[in-house]
């Protein structure tokens, strides 16, 4: 009999890409939770339904669950009643913009409905792996105390500690986070909790910036996605703040989806890791532009808006050497470019109506 998955926001970039890694590659039956909220959050240009059905359409027995994870009684009704082998929770409100206008929903949404999920599991299946997608907005704005060196596209760090990038060693305490990033901070450290104190299988994946061909990109959350989708419509890309040098690393997917599953057939009590690109797959959003124009053909139209956003990153790559360590077997195996040119090529390919 088949081990079965539980994959919160089953519908979202990295929770599809879960479904379709453990199911294709691991041979897991995946149950997907997932109420659309990201249509609810962003508009009509956050729908993820094509996904939703995308999913349905490639995965022989996908079962979708329509269900609010801030239903505390509904989730638990649910993980008692599938027993899953891992649970992997990419569910959230995912903009630190957005977060400042629905507070209650953000830290209900991020805070709450993980801290349900961990109950759930706790309760009715103590023995799964339990992964959940952090951020590093956890680290606040504490990073832009790094000193920093101004080069031609990009900002980099000048002190020669950070040649590597963040480690999870790095302070997420007295720094402005954002909403988002406080309620992510409640989610993270709970999940540490659990597997802490009460030892189960647990780990945080304090993302970069999460991309793929399945992002659907908007301008307050999904950096490379949304760009992309501005280039080959000659639509106007507003960069806020920083001069446009401000750098992210990016991180496809399904190398995500990889080191999830990683993390699944070795699990650790309490863990936190850096899950993002790393120096290799970082760019700023003046390189970004390069590269995008490159694969599409089209010149980036953009704006300058001299106001960055509050609590942004100035420069943030991750350090990937704890991983690396803990689980030597996975690595970065999509580069950017390649990532840039499959969002390209994505976006060209999406029905109209997503």
């Amino acid at each position: 009999m088949a081990k079965i998955l539980l994959v919160t926001g089953s519908s979202g970039l990295i929770g599809s890409e879960v479904c379709l890694h453990f199911a294709r590659e691991l041979g897991y039956t995946v149950h997907g939770v997932d109420n659309n909220q990201r249509a609810v959050f962003f508009g009509p240009t956050g729908d993820t339904r094509w996904n939703q059905q995308r999913l349905a359409r490639e995965l022989p027995g996908f079962a979708h669950h329509e269900l609010d994870i801030r239903d505390r009684a509904g989730v638990l009704a649910l993980v008692r009643e599938l027993r899953p082998a891992a649970i992997i929770h990419t569910a959230a409100q995912p903009s630190h913009d957005r977060a400042a206008a629905i507070p209650f929903d953000d830290f209900d949404t991020n805070a709450v409905g993980t801290l349900n999920l961990l109950e759930a599991a706790r309760q009715a299946a103590p023995e799964a792996p339990f992964v959940h997608m952090s951020t590093n907005k956890v680290y606040g704005d504490a990073p832009n105390r790094i000193a920093l060196t101004e080069l031609a596209t990009r900002w980099d760090y000048a002190d020669p500690a950070y040649a590597h990038g963040i480690a999870e060693t790095f302070t997420i305490d007295q720094s402005k986070h954002s909403l988002f990033g406080a309620s992510k901070v409640a989610a993270d450290v709970m999940v540490q909790e659990y597997g802490r104190y009460f030892g189960l299988p647990t780990c945080a994946l304090r993302g970069g910036c999460l991309t793929g061909p399945n992002h659907t990109g908007v301008e307050l959350h999904g950096f490379l996605s949304y760009l992309v989708k501005c280039n080959l419509e000659g639509r106007e890309y507003r960069v806020f703040g920083y001069k446009g040098k401000q750098v992210r690393d990016n991180i496809h997917s399904l190398d995500v989806a990889r080191f999830m599953a990683a993390f699944v057939a070795a699990p650790r009590a309490g863990e936190v890791y850096n899950l993002g690109g790393g120096k290799d797959n970082s760019c700023s959003i003046l390189e970004a532009f390069q590269i995008t124009e490159r694969f599409s053909g089209r010149k980036q139209i953009h704006t300058y808006v001299d106001q960055n956003r509050a609590g942004d990153h100035i420069c943030y790559y991750s350090d990937l050497r704890k991983m690396r360590a803990h689980y030597p077997s996975w690595d970065i195996s999509v580069s950017l470019e390649e990532t840039i040119r499959q969002i390209v090529a994505a976006w060209r390919s999406r029905p109209a109506q997503a």
